[in-house]
C-alpha cells in the first residue's frame, strides 16, 4: 500500500513538525492519503543502536531501494563528539540505559561500544538514505519572491583584504590515486610500518567492475607548516583569522584538521601544557568548548586558562561564532561548516565577526585544496564586478552525484590517522598493489569508491534537466584531479546514450565553472551545475544564499534509482540557535517554506503510486498555496512580536483550505474543505493573536535530543481556536 514516510529528526526542524505535520495529516486524511512518521533523531539512533528503540533508519534504507519508497526527509544533526556525548547524557538523564562514549577503546566490550556510536556521527543519516540522485534548484517562486522581495549581499570594501588560503600541496587533491576497477573484487587496505610489519586497516573492501577507488592522503607536518603560515599572515595583515571545514559530513578527517588548527594557534599552550591537557582526557579536536570548561577541575587548569587567554591577545584576531557567548570559530568543530559560513562571508562584503561584535576582513582558512579556488572564484568576482544583485540575477540549480554514498561522503569508513610511519595500499584479493602512499605518523590518509550505476544515473539526470529547461549544463570536473579524470571517462562514455541534440554540455575545472556560471548569473541567465557529492552540498548553499539569502528555500527531489521518491526540505541544518530561542522566549523563527515544496512532488508521487487522484490536489493546491504564501510574505520573522515558524504555518493552512474548497477537480474535497477555509479566515486574527500572545517566556520543551513529544506539542500548537478547527476537519 502506498504511503508517505514523514521524518522526525532534530532541533529546529523537530520542533517545526509538531506544528505543521498535524495539518498534513488532517488535510491528507480527507483525500485518503496515508502519512506514517518515522524518528531518525540522533537520540533515536542511539537507543536503536543498543536496542532500546526500533531501527527506523535502517527500515527507510531498506524502503529506498524499492519502487515503494515517498520519504519526506528533514534535516538532521550531523553529530560531531561533543553533541554525541551530550546527546548520551540526556538520554542517561532520561533513564536510558546507554554507555558512555568510550575516549579511548581498549577492552573488547568498549571497542564494540565505540562502533556502535561512530555509526552515528556525522552524515550517517544520508548516505543511508539517498539511493538516488539530486535535483536540487530553487522553485519559480521562491526565485520571483528573491526578485521582487530583494536581499542585500553586501560590497566587498574598496582593498579588502579577504581571501581564501589552502595548501595546494601535500595535501588530499594533490596526492590523490585513482583506478576503475576491471572485474568484481574484494580489496583490503594495509599499512606496512618501516619496520616491515604489516597492520590491517580494512579489509573484505567489496567492490564490483566499474566502479572508482580513489586514495589520498594529508601530510600532517604539512598542514603544520601550512597552518603555522596562515596564521602569520593573518597576524601581519591585520585580519581575522577563520578556519571552514566540513567537521560533520567528513567525521573523520575533518575534527582531525580542525584539532591541527587549535593546536597551531595555541601552539605554546599545547608546548606547555599539551601532556596535561592529554592526561585529562582533553583533545584539541574537540575544540575551546569542551577544553576550557574542563579546566577548572584540573590543579593547574586556571594557569592553563590564562596561557589560552594571552594567546588568545597575542595571536591573530579570530573570528566568532557568537561573541556575545565568548564562542570562537575554535570552540566546536560541528560550528565550523564551510558550505554555510563561506557564503555568509561573501554575502557581507567578505567579512566576519571578532570578539567585539564587530565586521572585519578575514582570511577564511581552507586547507584542503579540492574546492577551495571556488570560494576564492566567488570573492574575486565579487571584489571585481560588485556584489551579485538578486533582483536581476539568474539561478544554478543543482544536478548533484550522491547515489549510494558516492565520492568522499562515502569515505568515513576508510579514513585513518596513521599511527606509524611506512607504506599504505590498496591490494586486490590477488595481492596487487593498486594504490599506495608513503606516509609518516599524524599523516591522514582515505580511501573512497563511487559506484558506477550511480554514475550513469547521474549523466542521465544531468541531461533530462537540460533538456527540460533549455540551460547549459557544466560537469564541474578537473582532468588533473585523478578522481575526476576517471569520472571524465565515464561521462563521456555514457552522454552518447542520450539524446543531448541541441544542448550545450561542458566539462569545466570547479574554478572555470565557477566563472561561468557567475558571468552568466550576471546577465540574468541561467545554468545548471553539475557536480560530486561535496560540491552539491557545497553548491547548494552557496548559490542559494547569494540568490536567495537562504538555502532552506530550495526544491530538492531526489528521484530513487529503484523508482521511489526522496523529497528533502532544502537545506539550511537544523539550526541549533533557533532552539535556543525558543527555549529562551518561545520564538521559533525556522522556515518550513522547503517542507511546503518538498511535499508537493511527494504528493505526486503517492498519485502515481496509488492511482488516488485526491493526493494530486493535494500538491497542486499545495503548490498554489505556497505561491499565496510568498506573495502575502508570511515567512517568519526573526523577533518577537511578529508571525513565527507557528503562525506561518497557520497561514500555510488557510491559504492551502482556500485553495481545495475553491479546486473543481475534486467535487467532495472542496465540500470538505469550505467550512474549515471560512473558519479559518473568520478566526485569522484571533488565531495569529493566540499565537503572538504565547511568545516572549522561556518555554519547556523536555529535552534538548530528545524532548518530551507532549510538552513540544503545547507549546508548538498553542492556538485552541486553529486545534479545534483542524480537529472538526
Amino acid at each position: 500500500m502506498a504511503k508517505i514516510i514523514y521524518t522526525h529528526t532534530d532541533e529546529a526542524p523537530l520542533l517545526a513538525t509538531y506544528s505543521f505535520l498535524p495539518v498534513v495529516e488532517a488535510y491528507a486524511a480527507k483525500a485518503g492519503v496515508e502519512i506514517e512518521t518515522r524518528d531518525i533523531s540522533v537520540a533515536a539512533r542511539i537507543l536503536a543502536a543498543f536496542d532500546l528503540a526500533d531501527d527506523a533508519l535502517a527500515e527507510l534504507g531498506a524502503l529506498a531501494k524499492t519502487p515503494e519508497a515517498n520519504i519526506v526527509k528533514l534535516p538532521n544533526i550531523s553529530a560531531s563528539i561533543p553533541q554525541l556525548k551530550a546527546a548520551i547524557a540526556e538520554l542517561q538523564a532520561q533513564g536510558f540505559a546507554v554507555p558512555d562514549y568510550p575516549e579511548s577503546a581498549t577492552t573488547a566490550e568498549e571497542q564494540e561500544i565505540r562502533a556502535k556510536y561512530d555509526k552515528i556521527k556525522g552524515s550517517a543519516v544520508n548516505p543511508v538514505l539517498r539511493e538516488g540522485n539530486s535535483d536540487r534548484r530553487a522553485p519559480a517562486s521562491v526565485k520571483n519572491y528573491a526578485k521582487t522581495h530583494p536581499h542585500t549581499n553586501k560590497a566587498f570594501p574598496e582593498g579588502s583584504k579577504t581571501n581564501v588560503a589552502t595548501m595546494g600541496e601535500h595535501d588530499f587533491a594533490s596526492n590523490e590515486k585513482s583506478v576503475t576497477l576491471a572485474q568484481d573484487d574484494t580489496l583490503s587496505i594495509v599499512l606496512e610500518t618501516a619496520a616491515g610489519e604489516q597492520v590491517v586497516l580494512k579489509d573484505g573492501l567489496k567492490v564490483l567492475s566499474g566502479e572508482i577507488i580513489d586514495a589520498t592522503k594529508m601530510s600532517a607536518a604539512s598542514l603544520q607548516a601550512f597552518l603555522r603560515n596562515a596564521i602569520a599572515r593573518a597576524k601581519a595583515d591585520d585580519v581575522l583569522f577563520s578556519v571552514h571545514l566540513k567537521a560533520t559530513m567528513m567525521k573523520v578527517s575533518d575534527p582531525i584538521i580542525f584539532g591541527h588548527v587549535v593546536k597551531a594557534y595555541f601552539a605554546d599552550v599545547f608546548a606547555e601544557y599539551g601532556d596535561d591537557l592529554a592526561a585529562a582526557g582533553l583533545s584539541a579536536n574537540d575544540g575551546l568548548g569542551t577544553i576550557l570548561p574542563a579546566l577548572d577541575k584540573l590543579e593547574n587548569g586556571a594557569e592553563i586558562k590564562a596561557a589560552f587567554e594571552a594567546a588568545l591577545a597575542n595571536g591573530p584576531r579570530l573570528s566568532y561564532v557568537n561573541s556575545d557567548k565568548g564562542i570562537t570559530n575554535l570552540h566546536v568543530p560541528s560550528d565550523v561548516i564551510v558550505d554555510a559560513s563561506m557564503p555568509a562571508l561573501i554575502r557581507n562584503g567578505g567579512r566576519m565577526w571578532g570578539v567585539d561584535g564587530g565586521e572585519a576582513d578575514t582570511l577564511a582558512v581552507i586547507p584542503d585544496s579540492s574546492y577551495a579556488g571556488v570560494y576564492q572564484a566567488v570573492i574575486e568576482d565579487s571584489k571585481a564586478n560588485g556584489p551579485l544583485d538578486p533582483a536581476t540575477i539568474g539561478t544554478v540549480p543543482n544536478v548533484g552525484l550522491m547515489a549510494q554514498a558516492a565520492e568522499e561522503y562515502g569515505s568515513h569508513d576508510k579514513t585513518f590517522e596513521i599511527a606509524q610511519a611506512g607504506t599504505v595500499r590498496v591490494l586486490s584479493s590477488s595481492g596487487e598493489v593498486l594504490i599506495e602512499h608513503d606516509v609518516e605518523a599524524g599523516d591522514i590518509w582515505r580511501a573512497c569508491q563511487t559506484k558506477d550505476v550511480p554514475v550513469q544515473d547521474w549523466v542521465k539526470l544531468a541531461v533530462s534537466r537540460a533538456r527540460a529547461t533549455g540551460s547549459p549544463a557544466i560537469f564541474w570536473l578537473n582532468e588533473a584531479r585523478a578522481h575526476d579524470a576517471e569520472i571524465i571517462k565515464k561521462v563521456n562514455a555514457y552522454l552518447p546514450q542520450h539524446d543531448t541534440e541541441g544542448l550545450e554540455i561542458q566539462i569545466l575545472t570547479p574554478e572555470l565553472a565557477t566563472r561561468f556560471s557567475l558571468e552568466r548569473m550576471r546577465r540574468g541567465e541561467d545554468t545548471i551545475s553539475v557536480t560530486g557529492n561535496v560540491l552539491r552540498d557545497y553548491n547548494t548553499d552557496l548559490f542559494p544564499i547569494l540568490e536567495l539569502g537562504t538555502s532552506a528555500k530550495m526544491l530538492s527531489v531526489v528521484p530513487l534509482i529503484a523508482g521511489g521518491g526522496l523529497f528533502e526540505t532544502g537545506a539550511g541544518g537544523s539550526a541549533p540557535k533557533h532552539v535556543q530561542q525558543l527555549v529562551e522566549e518561545d520564538y521559533l523563527r525556522w522556515d518550513s517554506l522547503g517542507e511546503f515544496f518538498a511535499l508537493v512532488p511527494s504528493f505526486e508521487k503517492y498519485a502515481e503510486q496509488s492511482g488516488k487522484a485526491g493526493a494530486q490536489v493535494l500538491a497542486d493546491t499545495l503548490d498554489r498555496a505556497t505561491g499565496t504564501f510568498l506573495n502575502e510574505d508570511r515567512s517568519p520573522g526573526r523577533k518577537l512580536g511578529t508571525t513565527d515558524n507557528r503562525g506561518s504555518h497557520f497561514y500555510l493552512a488557510l491559504y492551502w483550505a482556500e485553495e481545495l474548497a475553491k479546486q473543481t477537480d475534486d467535487a467532495a474535497l472542496a465540500d470538505a474543505f469550505k467550512p474549515l477555509a471560512a473558519t479559518l479566515r473568520d478566526n485569522e486574527e484571533k488565531i495569529a493573536a493566540e499565537l503572538i500572545a504565547v511568545q516572549g517566556k522561556p518555554a519547556d520543551i523536555g529535552g534538548y535530543y530528545r524532548p518530551d513529544a507532549a510538552k513540544v506539542s503545547a507549546v508548538m500548537r498553542p492556538s485552541a481556536t486553529l486545534n479545534e478547527a483542524l480537529a472538526s476537519l
